[in-house]
């Protein structure tokens, strides 16, 4: 089969395209011939080696047919989406033609959308489905402060916020991006210089969640700009891996307030975070119909890889990113 994959860790240039053995599915496990796969910040960190060693071919999502399911339970052919389950981590991902995955993380689609559409949807659709109502137990009527609006996740957030009956506060750094945030829904876009606690009003506009993609670096903020007895999910660390220095929870923690952390990477299709729980063939509905804005705004070649990589780590695409593989 053809497949991409990591050379050595470094730049965008470091994945290159070559032929590797057809994977064979082990039991637990089926066998997808990938038509697209979603790109995402995730494989960019990998690629780089920022999170050490990782499997030789990336990707974390793809959308395709079943090509062999050993335990009979899904017919060749059948069109299904998988996310995680180790893809790109613990095992080689969906940047290629054929990849085994672990049966929790594929859930068949009845969707008329293109390879393209689908696979724009499993990672970041999953992924905020659970930090908002998993995590956060939004409500409808409350008000969600969604901190790194203008990524792929963010996006999705905001839109399923929106849809959910929720108020949107949506934050980017680039005043440019503001009018997006507002075409998804976004009531009020902020502008984030790391400093937000000091413009959200308790007493008229209390924030009930802080969906937060920026991470370590704006932590204590985001822990001070909700209001009493409200929620803080982290989900990202846009603004940098570096730890949190010197927190301590009597000091930064305030009283009530509830913090929680949801890593998709390491959970989603497990029993305790199953992927059924996630409404993919509701959000596809919605894709469909408008509702929810969620196709690509770029779709690349496979051969195309290292210029969507380049484009990604730039943040220049404003939004989700797919490749097709056909």
């Amino acid at each position: 089969m053809k497949a991409i994959v990591i050379s050595t860790y470094g730049a965008p240039e470091v994945l290159h395209l070559t032929e590797l053995p057809d994977p064979v599915p082990a039991p637990g496990e089926v066998l997808i011939r990938v038509k697209a796969f979603g790109l995402n910040h995730a494989e960019a960190y990998m690629r780089a080696g920022a999170w050490g060693d990782v499997a030789a071919v990336p990707g974390i999502e793809c959308a395709g047919v079943i090509e062999s399911d050993p335990a009979g339970r899904l017919a060749p052919g059948t069109r299904v989406v998988a996310v995680l389950g180790g893809m790109g981590r613990t095992r080689n991902g969906s940047y290629a033609e054929l990849v085994t995955v672990p049966a929790a993380n594929v859930a068949v689609v009845d969707s008329p959308l293109g390879w393209a559409e689908l696979a724009a949807v499993p990672e970041v659709y999953a992924t905020a489905w659970y930090g908002l109502f998993g995590n956060l137990g939004l409500r409808a009527g409350e008000r969600v402060l969604v901190r790194g609006a203008t990524s792929s996740l963010g996006q999705a957030a905001v839109n399923l916020a929106v849809d959910h009956g929720a108020k949107v506060l949506a934050t980017t750094r680039n005043p440019a991006h503001a009018p997006l945030l507002k075409e998804l829904g976004a009531e009020d876009v902020l502008i984030d210089d790391g400093h937000l606690a000091a413009r959200t009003d308790h007493r008229t506009a209390p924030v009930d969640a802080v969906f937060d993609l920026v991470g370590n670096s704006v932590l204590r903020d985001s822990l001070a700009a909700v209001r009493p007895r409200g929620r803080v999910c982290q989900l990202g660390f846009l603004g940098g891996f570096e730890p949190v220095c010197d927190f301590d929870p009597i000091a930064d923690l305030p009283t009530g307030v509830q913090l929680s952390f949801f890593g998709s990477a390491f959970v989603l299709g497990s029993p305790e975070f199953p992927l059924t729980a996630v409404p993919l063939d509701e959000i596809y509905a919605k894709v469909e119909s408008g509702a929810l804005r969620a196709r690509p705004v770029r779709v690349f070649r496979f051969d195309e890889i290292v210029e969507a990589h380049r484009i990604m780590e730039t943040g220049g695409a404003l939004g989700k990113m797919a490749v097709t593989v056909d």
